[in-house]
């Protein structure tokens, strides 16, 4: 085929990069197979095969999308390549990875396209001893939450919500919460809204997904079954609810049993949603909300539901903390590759814990598909400039957190007077505001968007970011994160002058001065050239309101970062 022919059947096969589908200009093979590690080759297939598998393109720029051609194949074939990647990628499986060649006909380009197999079974792929993974356009190492998930893997296990209970009939089941299904099951299915009428419970019941071939199943009994009967369930099948104090003392609690269907109502009513007033910038008006968007209280404890590995045999807890935050736990591995994965591509997962559970769920109406429900909590977050969830995954549990008011106000200030921010940005502005440590790809994210500023043992946000609140105490807290060169510490006032409109140079030379200057002593390891800061108390006149010349005052300085950190707080 031409290289046009080409080049078209490319796009219409492999037409974006993705965690599935990688591009590689690679133009000579001889160090891009298993060379530097994040950038070769076999980096990339270990990424591709620690997610679902894929294809990479070689000999394509990933920018343009022109066929450049591999140029160099050293001493590589379609063979003994495939050869080289089993034996740098460990735990890659030979079967159903290869490799085809193209070599277009008028200009003779070479490009490969490697066909990677999925990781097998509780196996993740390394390259270079680490596993990789691709998130966004960025190639990382894999994180914690995605390795877990993929060596605690059980396609194979049995549902446990499936199984039938043999001896359990529809008369075991709550007749309101049969009601309460058949409502929501309309909501959710309005074409059944005229038949419904005309079906009998044990019609419903395989309509909905409960029963199979008229069997009572254990996620029909968990969303549907007589509290007195609970004991056809082996498991501890139970809500707890627990009022805490905000010093984390125990206030009041009540157990919630099935069917689960009537208790997310029970426990719903139980949190004090009370009214929160809080004033935005820019008016005199405070907006009043409840504390939680019903959204935000219903979602997370219907994921529990949905989620929770019934067979640890623990409670579902809800811990309300008064006026202040919500925590949800189900017990279980999180399945998802990461929170940030599912908040941000917003796709369904291939495979649940509770699969049966989770689609007679979703049925009712309970929840949304995996994903889609999380990122409408944190929008809903989002949209109040509340802190967003807080996902804890460690002890083979699920504990999410949501918070009901404005905890960090100049945060909120800067989302406030940012509006072009996305829910990307934000979820890794959080990240820095929590000094939270970022990964090499999410530094340079922020970097490139001109939102943080700093080094990676010191970062914080940018001017350009506070700069647009125009709140003093923003800039303010701006200098005093601000990690400054040494060759940097006599430019800074001057650019902050010309950066501000009017500087108020009274409050830096008031009384104050003689003890923000007076207590320094001097150390020229720091400050190398003293000219330019002599310059500036001469230019601005500051030396008759201090004891001393000039060349005195500089001479008192202990430490160039602290004093101009000092002086900067003073404008």
């Amino acid at each position: 085929m031409t290289e046009l022919e080409l080049k078209s059947f490319l796009k219409e096969n492999f037409p974006k990069e993705n965690e599935n589908c990688d591009w590689k200009e690679y133009k000579n093979l001889k160090n891009s197979i298993n060379g530097s590690e994040g950038d070769d080759l076999v980096s990339y297939v270990s990424a591709i095969s620690n997610m679902e598998g894929g294809h990479i393109v070689i000999g394509i720029e990933d920018k343009t999308f022109e066929i450049v051609g591999i140029q160099n194949l050293h001493s590589y074939n379609t063979e003994n390549i495939k050869l080289t990647l089993v034996k740098n990628c460990t735990n890659l499986s030979s079967e159903n990875l290869e490799i085809s060649e193209y070599i277009t006909s008028d200009t003779k380009k070479i490009v490969w396209i490697v066909k990677v197999p999925k990781h097998s079974f509780r196996l993740p792929v390394y390259a270079h001893k680490k596993a990789w993974q691709r998130i966004g356009d960025s190639l990382v190492r894999m994180t914690n939450e995605r390795l877990d998930t993929i060596l605690n893997e059980n396609f194979n296990k049995e549902d446990w919500t499936k199984v039938i209970i043999e001896d359990a009939t529809i008369n075991d089941l709550d007749e309101e919460a049969i009601k309460k299904a058949r409502i929501e099951f309309v909501k959710r299915n309005p074409k059944y809204s005229e038949e419904i009428e005309s079906w009998n419970n044990a019609k419903f019941l395989n309509k909905a997904i409960l029963t199979i071939r008229g069997k009572i199943t254990r996620a029909c009994f968990i969303l549907l079954g007589k509290q007195e009967e609970e004991h056809f369930l082996d498991s501890a099948v139970k809500i707890r609810w627990n009022l805490k104090t905000i010093d984390n003392q125990d206030k009041d609690f009540e157990i919630f049993h099935i069917p689960f269907i009537l208790s997310v109502d029970e426990v719903y009513k139980k949190i004090r949603n009370l009214k929160y007033r809080y004033l935005k910038e820019g008016t005199l008006f405070p907006d009043e909300v409840l504390r939680y968007d019903p959204f935000v209280i219903r979602e997370p404890l219907n994921n529990a539901i949905a989620h929770q590995d019934y067979s640890e045999k623990s409670r579902i807890n809800v811990e309300e903390f008064e006026d202040d935050h919500l925590v949800f736990t189900n017990y279980g591995r999180f399945i998802p590759k990461s929170v940030e994965d599912v908040v941000l591509h917003d796709s369904p997962e291939e495979y649940y814990r509770n699969p049966f559970l989770v689609e007679a769920m979703r049925k009712l109406g309970m929840i949304e598909t995996q994903g889609g429900g999380i990122r409408k909590v944190f929008n809903f977050q989002k949209q109040r400039f509340f802190p967003l969830p807080e996902y804890n995954l460690s002890e083979n549990k699920v504990k999410v957190t949501i918070t009901g008011k404005v905890i960090n106000e100049e945060f909120a200030k800067i989302l406030i007077n940012n509006p072009e921010i996305t829910l990307e940005d934000i979820i890794l502005l959080d990240k820095v505001q929590k000094q939270v440590q970022l990964s090499v790809d999410e530094l340079k994210y922020l970097r490139g968007k001109k939102f943080i500023e700093g080094r990676r043992n010191g970062i914080f946000l940018s001017h350009d970011l506070v700069k647009k609140t125009g709140n003093k105490e923003l800039l303010a807290e701006y200098v005093k994160n601000k990690s400054f060169d040494n060759d940097y510490y006599k430019k800074l006032i001057l650019e902050y002058i010309a950066k501000s409109e009017k500087v108020k140079r009274s409050r830096l030379i008031s009384s104050t001065s003689e003890s923000l200057f007076c207590r320094f002593t001097f150390l020229d390891t720091m400050i190398q050239d003293n000219f330019a800061i002599i310059q500036f108390f001469l230019v601005h006149n500051f030396c008759q309101h201090t004891h001393g010349n000039c060349a005195d005052i500089v001479n008192r300085l202990i430490d160039g970062r602290q004093i101009w950190t000092s002086i900067f707080c003073y404008l």
